[in-house]
């Protein structure tokens, strides 16, 4: 483990450079709608029964309001996003740069993992203003929230079925990652089977 733990070096290219761009962007994005949205009290609809735009919508909590009522909520909330951003930031430096969506994923969920820490930090609560009707109920979010979303969903994929680490590989690439991984494998311990029965016969 120890070793392991030796061999990671910072991967930071020009992919990196550019996503970490995309992420203020984002970012930026998210702030400055949540401005507007309070100055100009957007109300207005996206597309009829489905989205949304309300002004004024706060949210004290997280997700569907969770610990909205609770006097501890917010300081908790914005204690795991620190934590949350710490790891996943880590992930992004050390990542190397052929695991482009994962990467992608990273940088939308951290703009939009920062977007609400800046309103937890300054208001005590989320602004809200975009309602998407989820199962026939409406459910105000932001832009932040959906960096999360997007970026959960992108990160889900690429681990499950696209990158060289999939669980269920189902692209040309991972497989033969893969196939070339497990025989690297097989020879290492063809190697050290052959290194083990050399020492017996030499004693």
């Amino acid at each position: 483990m120890i070793e392991k733990l030796k061999k990671l070096k910072i991967n930071i290219g020009w992919k990196s450079l550019v996503l970490i761009g995309v992420c203020v962007v984002l970012l930026l994005i998210d702030l400055l709608t949540k401005i507007f949205e309070e100055k100009y009290g957007w109300n207005f609809t996206v597309i009829p029964h489905f989205i949304e735009v309300e002004s004024g919508s706060r949210n004290p909590g997280c997700a569907f309001s969770f610990l909205a009522d609770s006097s501890w909520g917010q300081p908790f909330l914005i204690a795991m996003t620190f934590i949350l951003l710490a790891v996943i930031i880590t992930v992004f430096v050390f990542l190397p740069e052929k695991f482009t969506l994962l990467k992608i994923a990273i940088s939308m969920i951290t703009a939009g993992a920062i977007g609400n820490l800046v309103d937890r930090i300054a208001f005590r609560e989320v602004r809200d203003f975009v309602g998407v009707n989820m199962f026939g109920s409406m459910v105000s979010c932001n832009f932040a929230d959906f960096w999360i979303v997007f970026g959960t969903i992108i990160a889900v994929i690429d681990m499950l079925f696209i990158n060289e680490w999939a669980v269920f590989p189902l692209t040309k690439k991972a497989k033969a990652a893969q196939k070339a991984r497990e025989q690297a494998e097989i020879e290492e311990k063809e190697k050290k089977q052959e290194s083990t029965d050399d020492k017996n016969d030499a004693e």
